[in-house]
């Protein structure tokens, strides 16, 4: 593995039975740079994650980058409406003492907050009355609590309005930037892809194209990862 190499997978396959979900998926990822993954619905996006996060059985090889530490949002966490868990505590589920935290990690929620544009005044609000908004911001913030190396992100936006989208990307850009963290990124608007992302992983359960995105994306190599119907279009929330 190179020195500035966090992630490299060597033909990644996952099988369900009969049922491919994965073929001889290959890709490396370095420090500081951002990777999109597109493909349809189905194409092998979410099983991806979880094979990298050891979640999912699969063959060929995942190889993370010695002491390497990986952060994670969601595409949503749904909260039931009468969990009686508030921000503060949602955070402190990180914490290695969750009753007696050390100063020092929670000296990081102001931050961590600041970063997504949000303030402390948050912390004692319970998390299911957050806005979809503010929840996805919520898990930005604490997938950064602890700085990691490598953040992968599912879909973050799904469901929020656009101008809320814009901005969210906007926040996540500038962790990239600040802090240098790698960024693996689902998503299915490619504006978004475009304008953030060093390189693209087009997916349809093998890799139908793998590079920058102004040399890769065409009409050619978005017909194979998503048909000749087109690609699918991003649904925003009202």
């Amino acid at each position: 593995m190179e020195a500035d190499t966090v992630l490299e997978v060597r033909s990644l396959s996952v099988q369900f039975g009969a049922f491919a979900a994965l073929r001889d998926v290959s890709f490396r990822v370095r420090r500081g740079e951002a990777l999109a993954i597109i493909g349809p619905n189905g194409a092998g996006k979410t099983v991806l994650f979880r094979s990298l996060l050891g979640l999912q059985p699969h063959t060929g090889e995942v190889r993370w980058q010695s002491g390497v530490k990986v952060g994670y949002v969601p595409q949503k966490l749904l909260v039931p409406r009468d969990a009686p868990i508030t921000v503060r505590e949602f955070f402190l589920l990180k914490s290695p003492r969750f009753w007696r935290p050390p100063a020092t990690f929670t000296a990081h929620f102001g931050h961590e907050l600041a970063l997504v544009g949000l303030s402390e005044s948050v912390l004692p609000r319970p998390l299911a009355a957050l806005s979809g908004g503010e929840m996805q911001r919520i898990l930005i913030a604490w997938a950064m609590l602890k700085h990691p190396d490598v953040l992968l992100l599912d879909e973050p936006t799904a469901g929020v309005d656009i101008g809320f989208e814009e901005s969210l990307y906007g926040m996540i850009h500038e962790v990239q930037v600040q802090r240098g963290t790698a960024l693996i990124l689902i998503s299915h608007d490619l504006t978004v892809v475009y304008r953030y992302a060093q390189n693209v992983l087009c997916l349809n359960k093998r890799t139908t194209c793998q590079g920058p995105p102004a040399l890769v994306l065409n009409a050619e190599t978005l017909a194979q990862t998503y048909g000749e119907a087109g690609y699918y279009q991003h649904e925003h929330g009202t």
